[in-house]
């Protein structure tokens, strides 16, 4: 069943639509070579309310049911997060086409038994990474390939959302989440740097914690620490920094921080405040460097695809990442090209995460993450 032929329509199934991949929904009905033919969630009720309007759409509550008997091509599985490889694996021995949500997988073992099915398979793995899509940070991505911020060595990013209250309805995230200690949900952090860091990995970690101080409505601490901070090495010498807080008490806000020799990057620390850029030159003198709003660089550095997209995705959840991201894959697989987020660029985001768990165990030792191309 894997698209190979141009403009062949693309036979598309969901597996949790009744939760995070609504936000694809309006990207597939808009692609003219993409279809909506199946859907699966455990939630009857849920998955009847987010296809309201496509009476048309198989629906099923069990996932193998839907990749054996439906006919699909691509699967988006947006389940929670423990049974992600496993229903990715499942689609991918089946030749179908998998975007995943994050994160790849939860534990070293799967992810490996994730890349032998990607690795094996005749269908595509993508990771949908929809911070990696967001407008400001392709932006800087662009500005970084035409070397506005001469060569990048330093970069941070900072996830800080309490979902403790959200952990309460779903209970998977007691586990999977606030049940574990380290960067347990890094990849909406590391993504961007990565991307902007071209080709370059993580290759060992530090992390730390700053203690418990929350208590859960059960009146015992949570597993994860207030904040997690890890620091990462990259085999080409950059350093990065990563906080996870999914407990303070605080409003939500990602932020990101990245350094070059001619020039640096900082997003806004709230939503409201624009994103900077300070552009230096060859100079190092700080009477010389201003701070100037990102979006005076728009014309220049917006990619192809907000171009082509920008308008319908502006009315999408995550400031129109996830529509950008849906059509991308759509493309890809359309145009038979590799994904833009493919199996080892989800390992990369992922396994550091992972290694931190081990690392925060140990009072922050430095621990080598593996590299799933050895794999």
């Amino acid at each position: 069943m894997e698209v190979t032929n141009r403009q062949s329509i693309i036979h598309v199934g969901i597996i949790g639509v009744g939760g995070r991949p609504r936000a694809f929904l309006k990207a597939i009905q808009n692609c003219p070579f993409a279809r909506l033919t199946a859907a699966c969630d455990l939630d009857r009720g849920a998955m009847d309310s987010a296809l309201e309007d496509l009476q048309d759409v198989v629906r099923y509550t069990d996932h193998r049911e839907l990749l054996e008997q439906a006919e699909v091509d691509l699967v988006v599985v947006g389940t929670p997060i423990h049974l992600h490889a496993e229903q990715s694996i499942d689609a991918l021995t089946r030749g179908i086409h998998v975007l995943s949500e994050v994160t790849a997988g939860v534990t070293l073992d799967e992810c490996k038994a994730l890349v032998g099915a990607a690795r094996r398979s005749s269908a595509t793995y993508m990771l949908a990474e929809n911070c990696n899509y967001m407008k400001p940070y392709v932006m800087i991505r662009e500005m970084v390939r035409a070397l506005v911020f001469g060569e990048v060595y330093y970069a941070e990013g900072e996830y800080l959302h309490n979902c403790t209250g959200l952990s309460e309805k779903t209970p998977w995230r007691l586990e999977w989440l606030y049940g574990k200690n380290g960067i347990t949900y890094g990849t909406h952090s590391l993504g961007p740097i990565l991307s902007w860091f071209d080709g370059d990995r993580v290759v060992r970690v530090s992390c730390v914690g700053s203690g418990h101080h929350y208590l859960d409505p059960r009146g015992r601490h949570y597993g994860q620490e207030d904040t997690s901070l890890m620091l990462a090495k990259t085999e080409g010498g950059r350093l990065i920094k990563i906080r996870l807080d999914i407990v303070s008490s605080r409003a939500y806000n990602l932020g990101y921080v990245l350094q070059g020799t001619r020039g640096c990057y900082s997003s806004g620390r709230f939503p409201a405040e624009p994103h900077m850029v300070c552009l230096t030159g060859d100079s190092r003198d700080e009477t010389e460097a201003a701070w100037i709003d990102l979006d005076s660089f728009g014309d220049r550095f917006t990619p192809d695809i907000w171009r082509r997209y920008g308008t319908c995705a502006h009315a999408a959840s995550h400031g129109g990442s996830d529509y950008i991201l849906m059509m991308d894959f759509l493309n890809a697989l359309n145009d038979d090209k590799p994904a833009p987020i493919g199996i080892d660029a989800a390992m990369d985001m992922t396994l550091p995460g992972l290694v931190s768990e081990r690392s925060i165990r140990q009072d922050g030792a430095w621990i080598d993450v593996p590299d799933s191309r050895d794999w």
